[in-house]
């Protein structure tokens, strides 16, 4: 019976991990001692084994987080969010850029935002979660918002759209073709890498629409590139490998160009999408 309930909900909490952490490995591990603590919790004390769960994984992720803080300090670069395949968890609606956002917020305002818009749970339910008040909670949301308002994604593409603009920006950058590539490309567009030192790669972000078009078509003008369609837990992406090097590739669009590109390359976070 404890593992059958643990099971009933590990989906649920697996994707409450992941959107709290942003990363799988870190996910695993809040799983794997919230099973310790349900398993040794007392019976007679839980009324809601959902409810204990999801108190247990949020606390043991804000901890995480909490800790991590000061792990980045010694991070080589830019830090992304870790890629996952689409059937490793229950996850609706969060795309890669939301979760990179995410990492502007505090612990309790992370934990809030994601409760609150993922899961629609009421503020004194939330409040109860994190040992809050209602009214605290509330604040945290705000506050939440208001960092995330600006940047945060407003178009959603279809599942057809974005596999058809990731197709079309590899092949202009693999051409060379930089006024084709230019003329998919926002004037503000951002790129981002993260790879931990691991890799040759941007360790800032480039800015601006003829710096990214000229980075990705020295990429990717290479005779040994190769790409493979990915479905992520986020939305679709492409395995890039090049130069003997693999990475993981996803864009941001409005509707109209690209915003926002994001490049996964360091090693560890790619052990989810090898193979």
């Amino acid at each position: 019976m404890i593992l059958q309930e643990y099971e009933s909900a590990r989906g649920m909490l697996a994707g409450l991990a992941y959107r709290l952490l942003g990363s799988w490995h870190d996910a695993e591990d809040v799983l794997q001692e919230a099973y310790v603590r349900w398993s040794a919790a007392d019976r007679a004390d839980v009324a809601e084994p959902r409810r204990y769960l999801t108190r247990v994984v949020t606390r043991l992720s804000i901890d995480v987080l909490r800790t991590r803080s000061a792990r980045r300090e010694s991070y080589v670069g830019e830090w992304l969010p870790e890629p996952v395949p689409v059937d490793a968890f229950e996850l609706d609606d969060v795309s890669m850029a939301l979760l990179h956002l995410m990492e502007r917020l505090t612990p309790p305002q992370r934990a809030v935002y994601v409760l609150r818009t993922a899961f629609t749970l009421p503020y004194d339910e939330i409040a109860e979660i994190l040992d809050r008040t209602p009214e605290d909670c509330r604040q945290l949301f705000r506050r939440a918002q208001h960092a995330l308002d600006e940047d945060r994604p407003r178009y959603r593409p279809s599942t057809a759209e974005q596999r058809q603009l990731l197709v079309n920006f590899v092949a202009a950058a693999r051409d060379g073709d930089l006024p084709r590539l230019e003329s998919m490309l926002k004037e503000s567009v951002t790129s981002w890498t993260d790879s931990n030192g691991g890799r040759r790669a941007a360790r800032k972000p480039v800015t601006g629409r003829q710096k990214v078009a000229h980075f990705f078509a020295h990429i990717y003008a290479h005779p040994d590139l190769t790409v493979t369609p990915i479905e992520l837990a986020t939305g679709p992406a492409l395995k890039v490998v090049v130069r003997g090097n693999h990475h993981v590739l996803v864009l941001d669009t409005d509707g109209e160009l690209i915003t926002g590109i994001r490049v996964q390359a360091n090693p560890a976070k790619l052990s989810a999408v090898e193979g």
